[in-house]
């Protein structure tokens, strides 16, 4: 099991779990960051520090901090 920031750019993930606080939980819960949800990571920006993922037809970014509370196990 890997966290999502780890994964890299043209690769796909399903989310295993979040590990998220309360707030920002919601927030990604919101923007389609469920259990069982694939993931493509599109692109990563300088340094790593924000990547941008498609997510059920969804383009978003995430900064590092947030996606590496998310769990995911590679898309086979």
């Amino acid at each position: 099991m890997e966290m999502l920031s780890e994964i890299g750019a043209g690769e796909s993930a399903v989310v295993t779990s979040n590990e998220a606080g309360e707030l920002l939980k919601e927030r990604l819960l919101s923007l389609g960051l469920t259990k069982g949800a694939v993931i493509e990571v599109l692109r990563k920006g300088p340094k790593n520090n924000l990547t941008v993922y498609r997510i059920r037809g969804a383009m978003i970014a995430l900064r590092k901090e947030e996606s590496s509370l998310i769990k995911v196990s590679l898309a086979k």
